[in-house]
């Protein structure tokens, strides 16, 4: 019996230093997990072709793009995006208005959320990757009753000038909404992830079933986005010392919004002196 049970017990020892060497290399699991991804698709990528067939229906096209709910669906996130964006920003302005006062939440989250936005679905999948590969959407090619050939995965072309197909800014921009996860106190994450997550999944399917995106644009934008979502993290609240730390945001924050107090009163005052003399030669004529 003493046998039988040892390789079970070696299985699940190896799981578990598996396991825990994932937890303890998040920024490496992520890097591996966008390598396979696309090599996966770069070896197989008529994939791609199998699964956007699924949603496609000869002269209806992707007939799912032609339903209302699921139109509304796809807004709701960059509603989300966009709310916690602007909540993110009023933070950061209250706290230059009124620089005297403690800011509403620490200034790392703030920041935080509006760089990951920014560098993530903002600069490497809208800017970079979208505008410059050129991959046509699935409605776009041949396969699917339009005139471009269809493109694998990290391969460059001109067919698409841009906003092109690789990768998904949506499946981008609702795998950044796990950012917020990382900043809730420890007993609230479940409940954000468990709301978060199931959204993501819903948000890049849509995009796939609508014939905006392949299934690899989807799996490699979620990739790229959480890795940069993970370096930001670990600069923040990692690394030691952190690239910014709560106080030292504030304090500047505090010593830019005094200036700006500042800059707002002398105008104030030209702009008083300005009215001043303009009443008086109205007056004197």
């Amino acid at each position: 019996m003493e046998r039988d049970s040892h390789p079970n017990h070696s299985q699940k020892s190896g799981l578990r230093k598996a396991g825990n060497w994932c937890v303890a290399h998040p920024i490496a699991l992520v890097c591996a997990y966008v390598v396979v991804v696309s090599l996966f698709f770069l070896a197989f990528p008529g994939i791609d072709l199998k699964v956007s067939n699924l949603f496609f229906f000869g002269e209806a096209g992707f007939a799912a793009q032609n339903e209302p709910f699921l139109r509304d669906v796809r807004h709701l996130g960059p509603f989300l995006v966009k709310v916690i964006a602007v909540v993110c920003v009023l933070i950061l302005v209250i706290k230059l208005v009124v620089p005297g006062r403690p800011p509403i939440l620490p200034l790392r989250k703030p920041v935080f959320l509006l760089t990951t936005l920014i560098l993530g679905p903002g600069i490497l999948v809208n800017a970079i990757l979208k505008d410059n590969w050129g991959r046509p959407r699935p409605r776009s090619v041949e396969e699917f009753g339009g005139d471009l050939p269809f493109q694998p995965v990290w391969k460059m072309t001109d067919y698409c000038d841009k906003n092109c197909s690789f990768v998904s800014g949506e499946a981008s921009a609702s795998i950044w909404l796990v950012s917020v996860a990382f900043l809730v106190p420890a007993s609230w994450r479940r409940a954000v992830l468990a709301f978060v997550l199931p959204l993501c999944l819903i948000l890049s399917a849509n995009r796939v079933a609508f014939g905006g995106h392949f299934f690899s644009d989807t799996l490699i934008s979620w990739g790229l986005t959480f890795l940069l979502i993970l370096i930001v993290y670990h600069l923040l609240y990692i690394k030691e010392p952190p690239l910014f730390t709560d106080r030292g945001l504030d304090e500047w924050f505090t010593v830019k919004g005094r200036k700006l107090q500042r800059l707002v009163r002398r105008l104030l005052v030209r702009s008083r002196r300005s009215l001043r003399g303009a009443v008086r030669i109205f007056s004197d004529r």
